[in-house]
């Protein structure tokens, strides 16, 4: 897959600093006053200072209301565990807990949102069998 490029507004930088760089590990690349770069596990996020857009949990998947819109990451199983358990040492709270979904089936997934600290929401998954992202 080749990485994607996201750019979204921020309520201001060093909160955004903290929770992509020292939370999740996001390594920081280029920034200014009002802008920063990251690498989003292979992608590049660019936030800027700006108005937020809401977040709603209007979106539907089985049943279960997401938080829209939102953006993310797929991860390897072991990095979505530990991503998760530095979510929780951090202290800030999952708006959906980590999950599995279809387990034992081949397209077992695990996924977890949360909200960054200016409201944008966030989806991490994870495939047991990669070979099943895209297939049903």
């Amino acid at each position: 897959m080749e990485p994607f490029h996201y750019a979204f507004f921020v309520r201001d930088l060093q909160s955004t600093r903290r929770f992509y760089g020292d939370i999740l590990g996001c390594a920081e690349g280029r920034s200014t006053e009002t802008w920063v770069d990251f690498d989003f596990f292979g992608n590049q996020i660019s936030a800027h200072t700006g108005p937020v857009t809401p977040t709603h949990h209007t979106g539907q998947v089985e049943g279960i209301q997401v938080p829209m819109p939102h953006f993310g990451a797929l991860l390897d199983w072991d990095a979505f565990s530990a991503l998760a358990d530095r979510i929780r040492a951090s202290g800030i709270g999952f708006v959906l807990q980590p999950r599995i979904r279809y387990p034992g089936e081949p397209g077992e997934q695990a996924t977890m949102f949360l909200l960054d600290p200016s409201g944008n929401a966030l989806e991490f998954k994870s495939f047991r069998n990669p070979e099943y992202v895209f297939t049903a």
